[in-house]
């Protein structure tokens, strides 16, 4: 791979990596509401879709962090 397309490599992951950290924040956002909510209504399709989706946010964040390494990968 030529430097240019490292670089055009290193401009991507520039911008993915800060995602990175803003999709694991709203999953801890997310995970801590759930936390705090009573045992019945986590129990309940309030909790159940915010369980959905603090899972959601967990297979983003690992599939990013995937997409970052396969791109890492291709630099060497």
């Amino acid at each position: 791979m030529n430097k240019n397309r490292r670089k055009q490599i290193d401009d991507i992951l520039v911008q993915l990596n800060p995602l990175l950290f803003e999709i694991e924040s709203v999953k801890d956002e997310e995970q801590e509401a759930y936390d705090n909510l009573p045992e019945s209504m986590q129990n309940g399709d309030k909790g159940e879709k915010m369980s959905d989706a603090v899972n959601n946010l967990e297979y983003a964040f690992d599939s990013l962090t995937e997409v970052i390494d396969y791109l890492e990968s291709a630099k060497d």
